[in-house]
């Protein structure tokens, strides 16, 4: 077996559980994240069927049979790793055949294991990525096409200003004009995240204070902290990210938060967009409001989406979209009485 651990020895950093099977779907070797993954020294697995770890062992055994044979990766979103004494672990299991002019002997596949929800998380950022993508493209266009018209409304609406001779009759046209210039705020917005972000190294928890400080300014809310003060400096936009923080918050404050937490973390080993982090910083924006509206909570990042009446929808548009200039990514979970938004940003 030393000669197994030299041919694998790359997949030792690796923090992907992998393990290698032979012709009979025996172990012969687990990496240390597969000893992790299953709560199993290498030991313990070395020598045993594959098969008997797993309740689906039927469908599992064809399935490896077909990989050996065919030479075609096999993929099964639900595998489930039974554990004596707790709970039966679904999994995500890739097989992949190994090409016998570079294998060992005895090993003829190697399976990837992933946790269930790690799978569904990747799958939720790339629905997050491509739907920002179109969408931004879908609002830039359409803010163009309404700024023109409006600098055109605005400019006729003085003209006609200076000719009324009644006071009462320019009321009316300081409405439009006051509307007109609302919506050219509106467009701007929609056209802000556009520009290339401005890098600088940043503490984070700065990021945080000066957001804290506008959320009780504007709504009187005070925000409890819960900070990792041993977190690295982060590379970004600081204007971008308190922009990004603020918007959550606010959202949070609107929907009626009264208990609001900032809360920061690292979080070692974690895949973002679909790019694997020694370390990464987990900020947490966390309330006790009434929840995110089950009707919307798969749109909730679209432009124009919004649970609050009066809402424009771009506030988590826009957040999601300056993340994502980061490399990070904008997740959330809802229940009345408690909503978490968490922003995940490589650390370097």
């Amino acid at each position: 077996m030393a000669a197994a651990g030299a041919q694998f020895a790359g997949l030792e950093l690796l923090a992907t559980a992998v393990v290698a099977l032979d012709e009979h779907f025996v172990v012969r070797y687990a990496n240390p994240a597969a000893e992790n993954l299953l709560a199993t020294g290498a030991k313990s697995l070395l020598g045993q069927p594959f098969l008997q770890l797993f309740a689906e062992r039927a469908e599992l055994e064809r399935a490896l049979a077909d990989a050996l044979t065919t030479h075609w990766d096999y993929s099964a979103q639900y595998v489930t790793y039974s554990r004596a004494g707790r709970e039966p672990m679904p999994l995500a299991c890739t097989m992949t055949r190994i090409d016998a002019s570079f294998a060992y002997a005895q090993v003829a596949l190697l399976a990837e294991l992933r946790p269930i929800e790690e799978q569904l998380r990747h799958a939720r950022e790339e629905r997050l990525v491509f739907e920002q993508q179109a969408n931004r493209e879908l609002i830039r266009n359409l803010a163009h096409e309404i700024k023109n018209p409006l600098g055109g409304l605005r400019g006729s609406a003085q003209l006609l200003e200076r000719e009324l001779d009644k006071p009462e009759l320019r009321e009316y046209t300081q409405v439009i004009i006051n509307e007109a210039d609302r919506l050219q705020r509106l467009m701007d917005r929609m056209l802000t995240p556009h520009r290339t972000p401005r890098v600088e190294s940043l503490a984070i928890h700065e990021v945080l204070e000066r957001v804290r400080s506008l959320v009780k300014a504007e709504f009187g809310v005070e925000i409890e902290r819960d900070y990792d003060p041993s977190l690295p400096e982060v590379l970004g936009d600081r204007e971008q990210l308190i922009q990004a923080v603020l918007n959550i918050a606010r959202n949070a404050a609107q929907a009626g938060g009264a208990h609001i937490v900032f809360r920061t973390r690292a979080v070692r080993q974690i895949t973002i967009l679909r790019q694997r982090h020694k370390l990464a910083l987990e900020l947490q924006v966390i309330d006790d409001g009434p929840g995110v509206p089950a009707e919307i909570q798969e749109r909730i990042f679209n432009p124009l989406v919004s649970g609050r009446e009066g809402g424009t929808g771009l506030g988590l548009s826009l957040a999601q979209t300056f993340v994502q200039y980061h490399q990070g990514v904008v997740e959330f979970e809802s229940r009345p009485g408690r909503t978490i938004f968490t922003i995940l940003l490589p650390l370097t």
